[in-house]
């Protein structure tokens, strides 16, 4: 009996052995996903930060998705039908979908959280993306779901694959209800297992879901804070992928032999805004002589490393309606002349407000232009904040606000062009009621935003999109800066880490070798 059990033994360990690498992982793998800060919550209508809506990936689909290159796939629906006039959609869902609970993914469900995300009377942090737009939600049979739209509008397939668009349990909802952000309960390839405060979030693998078997068996999102204790876990092999990765540390990791960065364009411009209802900031040429007065290039490839490069347009290049509308180059000379065609021959003294840590370089960038500024005679006075006071003071109205220049970024998480120019440059969007922090104001680009958002057409968006972007980059109420790259470090054993445009890592199918 011994021999027999030890030569069975023997046999079945010859076999794992011979067992193509990515088949033995699919056994019992755990990913340590090593994050520079905690999730917020779960629920996916109430996260706004790119943590936690990497964690609500891992556990719900939505009714359609995004793709490596922010293009629309299906997901939950599998296919839909627009009417011709844009203001009826039908959505055709998989059949036979389960939550992790056991409760069907029907239409039912399915019409339940587009009704919950549109409620005015119980607004999520996300109802903006769909509140104004969807008048109607009709279940039609068990697998098909009808939406009436107020108006058309363009983008609405885009904000259903946005992050807030994680389709919920309604069982889940109905017996959580402000705790399902703790307890999130979705139908994608991971369930949620526990939330250690502080420490990690864990998820476990989907042994039901309806569109793969996921290869690994555990995802542990850690929340690590400091840059430097990340990349240390990234070479011991503490942790498996590493988000974010300090710039200054991709050209070495890239040459260490268990760990590599991925690299990638983002959808995110960085800019310094001008609050423009203030003097000299009201004047055009004063905002044009600003831009010529920064060297683009110059932070790109001293300060940046080459990862990012100078921006053509206010939107980022892998943004759906992106139109290269073109900068303003290095010309200091010109900058002279405008400021002096302005009134300010001398220049004039000013404020920049910075965070300091938030993005890549942020401070040191700030205090770039600073010095750039000073060489046409404006001298401005940097003031570094801690993210969250930056937040609060740059959002005040504009009667109430003391910001004159500030840096900051942005990046539409719908990866379309409406969210990357309508929170910022409408009129109605001015702080604290939008992002539109300039206070920007100009009657033409806001017909050109209003007729984006309610064409149908997608040609006819992008030509709309195209002359909005040329006004305000002539009009230019920000410093327009550079398109930033992204990095994620990943251990030389895993496969199939996806990093999007919108700056989300996706481990939905990763797996070991």
């Amino acid at each position: 009996m011994r021999k027999v059990l030890f030569f069975s033994l023997l046999v079945l360990a010859a076999a794992m052995a011979s067992m193509p690498a990515a088949m033995a992982a699919e056994g019992g793998k755990t990913i340590v996903f090593a994050l520079g800060a905690e999730p917020v919550t779960l629920d996916p209508p109430n996260q706004t930060d790119n943590p936690s809506e990497m964690v609500v990936r891992s556990i719900h689909d939505n009714l359609v998705d995004f793709n490596e290159k922010s293009e629309i796939v299906p997901m939950l629906a599998k296919s839909w039908d627009v009417s011709r006039n844009g203001l009826t959609y039908t959505f055709h869902l998989n059949k036979g979908i389960k939550f992790h609970d056991g409760t069907p993914c029907n239409a039912d469900a399915v019409a339940y959280n587009i009704r919950r995300n549109t409620n005015p009377d119980k607004r999520t942090l996300r109802t903006a993306l769909y509140e104004p737009f969807i008048k109607e939600v009709k279940v039609l049979d068990e697998n098909t779901v009808q939406l009436s739209m107020k108006a058309p509008f363009g983008a609405l397939l885009h904000h259903f694959a946005h992050g807030a668009g994680g389709i919920v349990s309604p069982a889940a909802l109905e017996k959580y209800g402000d705790k399902i952000g703790l307890n999130p309960v979705g139908t994608g390839p991971f369930k949620f297992v526990e939330w250690v405060p502080g420490d990690r979030v864990v998820l476990a693998r989907n042994d039901a879901y309806w569109k793969f078997k996921p290869k690994v068996e555990k995802i542990v999102f850690k929340a690590v804070p400091e840059a430097a204790s990340r990349v240390i876990m990234l070479e011991t092999g503490e942790a498996d992928v590493v988000y974010p990765i300090p710039i200054n540390e991709v050209e070495r990791l890239n040459k260490s032999k268990t760990a590599k960065v991925i690299t990638s364009d983002t959808a995110r411009v960085m800019y310094v805004g001008m609050n423009t209802q203030k003097k000299p900031f009201n004047d055009v040429r004063v905002r044009q002589a600003i831009n010529y007065a920064v060297d683009k290039e110059s932070i790109c490839k001293n300060i940046l490393y080459g990862q990012a490069k100078p921006s053509k347009s206010v939107v980022g290049s892998l943004v759906w309606g992106y139109a290269p509308v073109g900068g303003y180059a290095y010309n200091p000379d010109k900058a002279k002349k405008l400021l002096a065609e302005a009134g300010y021959p001398d220049g004039f003294e000013t404020s920049l407000w910075t965070s300091d840590g938030r993005y890549p370089m942020d401070a040191q960038i700030s205090e770039a232009v600073v010095g750039m500024l000073r060489k046409v005679g404006i001298k401005a006075t940097l003031r570094k904040f801690e993210w969250a006071a930056y937040q609060s003071t740059t959002r005040k109205k504009p009667e109430e606000s003391t910001h004159e220049m500030f840096f900051l970024g942005w990046a539409p998480s719908t990866g379309d062009a409406d969210w990357g120019i309508r929170p910022l440059f409408y009129t109605k969007s001015w702080v604290p009621t939008g992002d539109n922090r300039a206070y920007y104001s100009n009657p033409e680009v806001d017909k050109g935003i209003e007729a984006g958002m309610t064409t149908a057409d997608p040609a006819k968006r992008k030509a709309i999109y195209a002359k909005v972007q040329k006004m305000i980059v002539d009009d230019t109420p920000w410093v327009i800066l550079h398109d930033m790259t992204t990095s994620v470090g990943i251990s030389n054993k895993i496969k199939n880490v996806i990093l999007w445009p919108i700056e989300l890592v996706i481990l939905r199918e990763a797996y070991f070798e």
